[in-house]
């Protein structure tokens, strides 16, 4: 199964992490349900944290608590039943197999409708140009070579390549046109309009069917349901908790467990290094050594005398000592690393002054100032007049669909200068990250101190040249600096009492992992109170809405199966993270062996076995699309599931739109032979590539 369409204009939001706990209505009842769950304040804080992303996760660890949730105001119930789309046509031209204009037309409503025609026909040109329209790509594109991308163009018809999609909405008397218009070279190239009913133009991203294509995707290839059993599983994984509605709460558990493991590694640090340290200081002949062990082994530790034990490294001069011991430790950026950062501020000064000047850089400048001002407007939309010219009753409503409207122009047309100004400003910060102010404890005075000073007044440079520049010059006399102040600290840090500072840091950086695993401990158990609540929440929540969809796969199943004692016995969510999977039980023979049953599945069986989990999506009640788009499902099985897949059709072609492309007759041929209600139609294609369509096989 195929993740989604991240092409399509109205999808989710990119570089989003998580949804807030607002979006989701599964974090909101959760955060519900949170409020009479019994857990402490604290355990609720961790939950509600991991519901609402990375970024309230880190700040809850680092000491800053999260307020509880109220919950949120009831929401309207939902309708009784979803408005669904029909397909009501498909028109392409100029694209793949087909050459002048051809068109299918769909009674747009519940009914099994078989394409058949032989390879090369046409079949699947008008199934790909059709999940084109509406979704901007095909999964099968992603796996084809450079010269199947470069050559998708039919070569026999060159006036123009387009695909239209007529989809009828419940409650309209008129399909909504859906059209997709290649103009450059590349297969992506392609711009996309919608005619609403009324005649209105509008975006594809009007349509707002972005999750919904994810979520219920009404097109299935033969390589994607070979996928759904054989690829990975995280991907099913993933594609089923789209499917249910539970991606948030599975990235919510996965972030919890991760913040537990963490909490755990920390709680144990200081346990797993303890006797590699009593090993160091036993071996030592300093007093001082045997005294800490004394104190490490004792029934219960004594940590202040052990701190000043640490700190008793006998030096006249404490303050001296500690700096440097930390110099002899000191690092400064490599040399690779600086190389490849002055490499890539040069690189991006090239193509910052390649794209000054130009269109594109005009249309960057245009873009920024023009989102600028939506920005100003939104924070203060009651204010008219245009804070730059002070022309009164200049901003409202009507400028702020031309600025938008211009933004939609300008912005591909400012694509490849904003690419480069990007670039410069990732290797601007990359320079200004290398230059970090010189450590606190580091005697300004010394040579190094210097040369620090002078470097890291480099951070203010803004001129990509200027800064790789800086960044060789002074970037070789800082790390000759450093050279030399870790060898002159490392001849005046000789130990004579046989090592026993570098013993003390030892102890030192143990006593500060101490320190953080007790800190570690107190919350620990908060955490994993918080996250074997959410588990068991996510644990119930799969298994209620994965029910009916397994079910539904079993029933599929079972049709499919004909003779074969082959059962199909249940689907399960496993797991979380890098271990999330889902756990399909076939058993053979009445052999219900989760791990070699599988392996006794025939090509043609995996095929069923696929359509088994993929059909029942279709049939959820939530799912807004009435139609399923099947390109060449009967492959590799045999005459018997080909039998049960035409009754599997014609069952859910009562309840749903199904449109089937096959080059095999055996399909046409058992739903004629079973009497099922099936519409069969031809499809035809010549040498010059014009396509036809004729009713019967």
């Amino acid at each position: 199964m195929t993740r989604g369409p991240e092409a399509f204009e109205g999808g989710r939001e990119g570089g989003r992490a998580a949804a807030s706990a607002g979006d989701d209505p599964t974090a909101t009842a959760l955060l519900e349900a949170l409020t009479r769950s019994g857990l402490s304040r604290e355990a609720r804080a961790w939950v509600t944290a991991a519901l609402w992303g990375d970024d309230a996760l880190a700040a809850l660890q680092e000491g800053r608590p999260m307020p509880d949730i109220e919950p949120s105001a009831p929401q309207p119930p939902p309708p009784s039943a979803v408005p669904r789309t029909y397909l009501a046509g498909i028109r392409v031209q100029g694209f793949r197999g087909i050459g002048r204009p051809a068109e299918l037309t769909f009674p747009p409503g519940p009914g099994l409708t078989v394409i058949v025609g032989r390879n090369g026909s046409g079949k699947s040109s008008f199934a790909e140009a059709a999940e084109a329209a509406m979704t901007g790509r095909n999964p099968r594109w992603d796996a084809m070579p450079t010269t199947w991308r470069d050559g998708w163009r039919n070569l026999h018809y060159d006036e123009r390549t387009e695909a239209t999609v007529d989809i009828l909405a419940a409650g309209d008397r008129a399909p909504t046109r859906i059209t997709r218009r290649w103009t450059g070279e590349s297969v992506r190239s392609a711009r996309g309009e919608v005619v609403l009913p009324s005649g209105e133009a509008v975006p594809l991203r009007t349509l707002d069917w972005g999750e919904d294509l994810v979520r219920y995707r009404p097109f299935l290839s033969y390589d994607e349901l070979g996928r759904t059993v054989t690829g990975r599983s995280a991907e099913l994984y993933d594609t089923l908790t789209a499917l249910l509605g539970l991606t948030g709460l599975a990235e919510a558990e996965r972030r919890l467990a991760k913040a537990c493991d963490g909490l755990a590694r920390r709680r144990d640090r200081p346990s797993r290094e303890l006797s590699y340290l009593l090993d160091a200081l036993r071996a030592s002949d300093d007093p001082r050594a045997a005294q800490a062990v004394g104190l490490l082994t004792a029934p219960r530790l004594d940590m202040d005398a052990l701190r000043r034990i640490a700190a008793d490294d006998g030096p006249s001069d404490p303050g001296l000592h500690v700096v440097l011991r930390r110099l002899r430790r000191l690092s400064v950026p490599e040399r690779v690393v600086m190389g490849d950062v002055v490499n890539e501020l040069r690189g991006a000064s090239m193509e910052l002054a390649m794209a000054a000047g130009t269109k594109g850089d005009h249309a960057h400048g245009v873009v920024r100032l023009l989102e600028e001002a939506l920005a100003h407007h939104e924070r203060h939309p009651a204010e008219t007049t245009c804070p730059t010219c002070s022309t009164p009753n200049a901003l409202g409503p009507d400028w702020v669909r031309r600025a938008q409207a211009q933004l939609r122009v300008l912005r591909p047309q400012a694509a490849p200068a904003s690419s480069a100004y990007e670039r410069a400003r990732e290797a601007r910060d990359q320079a200004r990250f290398l230059m970090s102010p010189p450590p606190a404890w580091l005697p300004p005075e010394s040579e190094l101190g210097q040369v620090w000073a002078l470097w890291e007044s480099g951070a203010g440079l803004t001129d990509l040249g200027e800064l790789a520049e800086h960044i060789e010059v002074v970037g070789r006399k800082l790390r000759a600096a450093a050279v030399s102040a870790r060898r002159d600290a490392a001849e005046r840090l000789e130990d004579p009492t046989g090592g026993w500072s570098e013993l003390a840091g030892q102890l030192s950086g143990w006593l500060d992992d101490a320190d953080d695993a007790l800190a570690a401990r107190s919350g620990l158990d908060t955490a994993e109170a918080a996250l074997n609540w959410l588990s068991e929440q996510a644990r119930a929540l799969r298994a209620q809405r994965l029910g009916p969809v397994a079910a539904q796969a079993e029933q599929v199943w079972f049709q499919l199966r004909q003779e074969r004692h082959i059962d199909l016995q249940g689907m399960r969510l496993i797991g979380r993270g890098a271990r999330r999977r889902v756990e399909v039980d076939v058993a053979v023979d009445g052999v219900a062996d989760q791990t070699s049953a599988p392996g006794l599945l025939s090509q043609g069986e995996f095929q069923a076995l696929a359509l088994s989990i993929c059909l029942p999506r279709a049939l959820l009640e939530d799912n807004p699309f009435g139609f399923l788009v099947l390109d060449d499902p009967v492959q590799a099985m045999d005459t018997e599931t080909v039998e049960g897949l035409a009754a599997v059709l014609a069952e859910v072609g009562r309840l749903r739109q199904v449109v089937v492309f096959t080059h095999d007759t055996r399909l046409s041929d058992a739903l004629r032979r079973l009497g099922l209600p099936a519409s069969i139609r031809t499809i035809n294609r010549d040498a010059m590539s014009n396509v036809w369509v004729s009713d019967g096989s």
